[in-house]
């Protein structure tokens, strides 16, 4: 069967109840206007493909609440082989994306040398190389420090087994532990002119996505969300940049994050890259909660 958007009450319980919470909370979890359903997928879709029990609230909480006070303190961004000059300064970037998005210290580690340490193969679609992140997860566990999680980041293409062509990234959420690439998401890779700032976007979004998932945040099927999956770049590039009430909540349950606050270190990140559009929605989703920046 496929998927059929959820109902607006169902958008709303997957929130939870706002009834006990500062007023505060309760505008800063309130849709307003500012988010839309998750739309309709196409036959080809995420939603069409693989079957999303979805995860409220609610469920997030009770599956979280043993670990919920465990001191995560930073992320651990890992670069995975060589990186052109711009793509070091893209990553530098990504670090202060991640300090805003999460409130956590984000650390840039050293370089970490892929040559004989996990399977490759050459893609039989592009002749590009790529690595396995099936054996990327596991070297990368190795290394989890006990008040952080560990995100790899590489330039080369990647693949999770031999029956799928590419994957733009996978987390293993109990190990917290998780692997992007950035391969895909420069217009370049397709034989199309650079665009620094949509390489940007889609660089942050997949940082967010998966680092979300180490965090125990599943895919969302409630609102139009930047957890939601995708199945291509398409589809990938129609997620915002932001997250929906459901996984807002998550957020702040985990972390104790000051939402407002959050906001702000957003905004002044978006309007120093340049990318208006995500600053303007900021503006206004900080006027809808009563906090003008």
């Amino acid at each position: 069967m496929p998927f059929v958007p959820l109902g607006f009450e169902e958008r709303l319980h997957a929130i939870g109840s706002l009834t006990d919470l500062p007023s505060d909370l309760q505008r800063a979890f309130n849709p307003g206007d500012d988010f839309e359903p998750v739309p309709p997928p196409a036959r080809m879709d995420w939603l069409n493909v693989a079957r999303e029990r979805g995860q409220s609230f609610e469920r997030f909480a009770r599956g979280t609440s043993q670990r919920r006070g465990e001191a995560l303190r930073r992320i651990c961004l890992q670069p995975l082989g060589s990186f052109s000059t711009e793509q070091s300064e893209l990553l530098l970037v990504l670090q202060r994306f991640g300090n805003a998005f999460f409130g956590l210290e984000v650390e840039l580690l050293p370089m970490l040398c892929m040559e004989g340490r996990v399977t490759t193969r050459c893609n039989r679609f592009t002749g590009i190389l790529q690595l396995k992140t099936r054996d990327v997860l596991p070297l990368l566990a190795r290394q989890v420090p006990q008040d952080g999680c560990v995100l790899g980041v590489t330039a080369h293409d990647l693949y999770p087994h031999d029956t799928w062509s590419f994957v733009f990234g996978e987390a293993l959420v109990d190990e917290r532990v998780g692997v992007i690439s950035i391969a895909r998401y420069d217009p370049r890779f397709y034989d199309r002119s650079a665009d620094p700032v949509l390489l940007l976007c889609r660089s942050c979004k997949v940082l967010a996505h998966e680092t979300g998932h180490m965090l125990g945040l599943l895919h969302c099927v409630y609102f139009n969300c930047l957890m939601n999956g995708s199945n291509s770049l398409a589809e990938s590039d129609r997620r915002p940049l932001h997250l929906c009430p459901v996984d807002l909540r998550k957020l702040h349950w985990s972390l104790g994050l000051d939402i407002a606050e959050r906001y702000r270190h957003l905004l002044a990140f978006w309007r120093d890259v340049g990318v208006a559009t995500e600053a303007q929605w900021i503006e206004r989703r900080l006027e809808f909660i009563g906090r003008r920046e």
